[in-house]
């Protein structure tokens, strides 16, 4: 695949060129900067928070010698805009959700969250000890890009509408917001499925533009203010489980880093991963109770609609297949999903229900 190249003989001008030129004093005495462009607005909780502490983990676990600028979207490219920024060499590293880039390719959809896929534990167990971090390398050398997790923001909502839900046929004809390939399950469903960048999502949802979105869960969602905009909430959706993050770094800037910074580099998004994650599930709780508060109706999707997302889901998985990236990514994905639930269902989800039962909550 020629991708590679022509991205960087396309994009290797002007502003990379003046960048590289710029960065040259302070590597040369040790010190390396690098551009990490973000697809969230600065200060947006749990995803921007993500980006945050990988920017100051680095530099603290370097004392100072390898940094990152951190760039919001429009500081230097859009908010989707960031993958083909850093495959193309206009920036350093990105910090994104890599399911947003499934049009370059649909295996990019599993270093997120794909439907009915893995919780937040069951992603990082197979990314780290089930062979997908290598998987994301193999992925990323197509794109010219180095694959790193660097946050996770847990089990996300089923989303924000303006009425009850009460059989599949209610998402026909539907404005949704979803990215991934849950968004394609809405779509077998007669969903009008956009994928819109998480900065404009109250402005579409407050003006009509949507009729329901998805973003990410209580914390996040109370902060992004949906709930002055909406008041049905449904808990849990099939879309994403487990939804990892991504910060990933142009292949050429990462091959040009010391093994050291290259060691920072991935521990940090280890930790960042683990730092964020319990932060988010530290706070939903107490996130979900405010907007109950604030009028908001909790619901459940009716296990006829969960049926109707299993078949459809498995519609959009079996339509990629013929692609053999993408059908190795899910063997391996789904090998390591089906061994760690094989303990998992009988060990802490076995002792969460009795804990529930013996002692309530």
């Amino acid at each position: 695949m020629d991708r590679r190249s022509f991205l960087k003989t396309s994009a290797l001008g002007g502003s990379a060129a003046a960048a590289t030129t710029l960065a040259a004093p302070a590597y040369a005495q040790g010190k390396r900067t690098l551009t990490m462009v973000t697809s969230w607005p600065r200060g947006f909780a749990v995803l921007d928070d993500a980006a945050s502490y990988m920017e100051q983990m680095v530099g603290e676990m370097s004392g100072g010698s390898l940094t990152i600028e951190k760039k919001a979207p429009g500081e230097l490219v859009g908010a989707l805009e960031v993958f083909d920024a850093v495959s193309s060499g206009q920036a350093d590293m990105y910090h994104s959700a890599d399911y947003y880039y499934i049009g370059q390719h649909p295996g990019y959809a599993y270093f997120t969250a794909v439907p009915f896929g893995g919780t937040a534990q069951e992603l990082t167990n197979w990314y780290y000890h089930g062979g997908g971090e290598q998987l994301h390398d193999e992925l990323g050398q197509i794109f010219n890009l180095k694959g790193l997790l660097a946050g996770n923001s847990g089990s996300q909502s089923g989303g924000w509408f303006r009425k009850e839900i009460q059989s599949a046929n209610d998402f026909n004809g539907l404005k949704f917001r979803m990215p991934g390939l849950g968004g394609k399950v809405l779509g077998k469903l007669g969903a009008s499925v956009q994928n819109i960048p998480g900065g404009e999502l109250y402005q579409a949802l407050s003006s009509g533009a949507l009729d329901g979105l998805e973003w990410v869960g209580p914390m996040a969602d109370e902060r992004a203010g949906f709930q002055e905009v909406a008041k049905i909430y449904y808990a849990a959706g099939f879309h994403e489980p487990g939804s990892g993050l991504a910060a990933s770094v142009n292949l050429d800037v990462w091959n040009d880093l010391s093994d050291q910074h290259k060691a920072i580099l991935r521990n940090a998004s280890m930790a960042t991963t683990h730092l964020q994650l319990s932060e988010t599930l530290a706070n939903n709780g107490a996130a979900l109770a405010r907007l109950q508060a604030q009028g908001v109706k909790v619901l459940q999707f009716s296990d006829d609609v969960w049926d109707a997302f299993g078949a459809a889901s498995a519609e959009v998985m079996d339509e990629n297949m013929s692609d053999d990236i993408f059908a190795s990514i899910r063997e391996s994905f789904e090998a390591s999903l089906a061994s760690s639930a094989s303990w998992i269902n009988k060990s802490d989800g076995y002792y969460v229900q009795q804990r529930v039962r013996v002692l309530g909550g």
